[in-house]
């Protein structure tokens, strides 16, 4: 018998006030350019942010949850959604750090929240993808995997209809119908999904455990391509320009040519695994490795341009602002660095693992921890 209870409680003073900022968003077509509404910071996965971030940032609050946040930040409408070990979702308010609400599932949340219409979505360790209203944390409706979900949700549009993408451990990636919950089909691989699927131009690209580089159909979840990878890919891809970039676990990062469905490219360093997603510019491709070391290499043939060393692995996923890189090490420290050439601006000691990946949004950056803490950054 499923034991699973939602973990609402009254909506706060906090809670009302977002219905101002809910109700000027459904006015619009698309969140402002300033928000960050899901891992990655939009479908293709690329890591890049809008704005500015000054030269050092300064610590503008934290807010302490029950477990280690390995899960990365959601900022919609000047506020955080985050994921938490302790079971929960929280919202939290982006000025303040104050908790909105709380909504607690059946198991840790790794998954990163996805916003969108006025929803939010995220995957949960006991095998369940949840929509809540995004104001007040209510169910809407729960929509249950074979295994556990740790990789973040992805959305696509055919026509006027939206639908949520997640991987789970039950070797399946999932569509969902945003209104209903229901599913419009699933895609069978070889093994574990970890990551997130890079949705654009009609696709859905994601890897697996099974060392496969997938490539599907949005319309139908019907095979377009498959290419081999070389080892199981625990990372999520980033797209742009028919290209794939992504990390694997026998020490390699790949860039796929996906129209003609082979390597473009093959970035080899030394004998450590990637587990990070890349943040990919115009130029540049930027990602983490657990050789202690932030890489940036060039976008069109892989060649290094400069890497940074911190003291531990580096699973958190950098994101560009500008002319800044923003990243989190497994040393306990967030890092700012200079895009141009990698040297360290600043950084801030936490003094426990960065898993999570920084969100930037209206020139703040915020991200968890392994102690369990979520905290902002920016200019007082």
């Amino acid at each position: 018998m499923d034991a699973f209870q939602p973990g609402c409680g009254a909506a706060t003073q906090s809670a009302r006030s977002m219905l101002v900022g809910w109700a000027l968003l459904a006015t619009t077509a698309s969140s402002p350019a300033s928000d960050w509404p899901m891992f990655r910071g939009g479908p293709a996965l690329i890591g890049i942010a809008e704005g500015a971030l000054p030269d050092k940032l300064q610590p503008i609050w934290s807010f302490k949850t029950g477990s280690a946040v390995k899960s990365s930040p959601a900022i919609v409408q000047g506020h955080v959604f985050i994921g938490s070990s302790d079971e929960n979702l929280y919202a939290l308010n982006l000025t303040t750090g104050k908790k909105v609400w709380a909504f607690k599932t059946g198991g840790p949340i790794e998954s990163s929240p996805l916003v969108l219409e006025q929803k939010v979505f995220v995957g949960s360790g006991d095998g369940s993808l949840y929509a809540l209203n995004a104001t007040d944390g209510k169910l809407l409706w729960k929509y249950e995997t074979g295994e556990k979900i740790l990789g973040s949700p992805n959305w696509m549009k055919a026509g006027e209809k939206l639908s949520v993408l997640v991987g789970s451990y039950d070797f399946k990636l999932h569509c969902v119908d945003v209104a209903s919950g229901k599913t419009n089909w699933a895609y069978e691989t070889g093994n574990y999904i970890n990551g997130s699927p890079g949705v654009g131009n009609g696709q859905a690209v994601f890897g697996g455990c099974d060392g496969l580089l997938h490539v599907l159909s949005l319309a139908e979840g019907k095979q377009v391509k498959e290419i081999e990878a070389g080892a199981y890919i625990a990372g999520s891809v980033a797209m742009a320009d028919d290209r794939a970039y992504f990390g694997q676990f026998e020490n390699e990062f790949l860039c796929v040519d996906l129209k003609r469905g082979e390597k473009a490219w093959t970035f080899h360093d030394r004998n450590f695994p990637y587990f990070a997603s890349p943040a990919v510019t115009r130029d540049r491709v930027i990602f983490g490795g657990r050789d202690k070391l932030v890489h940036c290499v060039n976008r069109e043939d892989g060649k290094p341009v400069w890497s940074f060393a911190t003291r531990g692995k580096v699973d958190s996923s950098p994101t560009v602002c500008g002319d800044k890189v923003v990243v989190g090490s497994d040393d306990g420290r967030l890092y700012l660095l200079s895009l141009a050439q990698g040297k360290e601006l600043w950084s801030h000691e936490i003094g426990q693992p960065i898993e999570s990946s920084p969100a930037v949004a209206d020139n703040r950056v915020v991200i968890g921890a392994d102690d369990g803490v979520v905290y902002c950054f920016g200019r007082k």
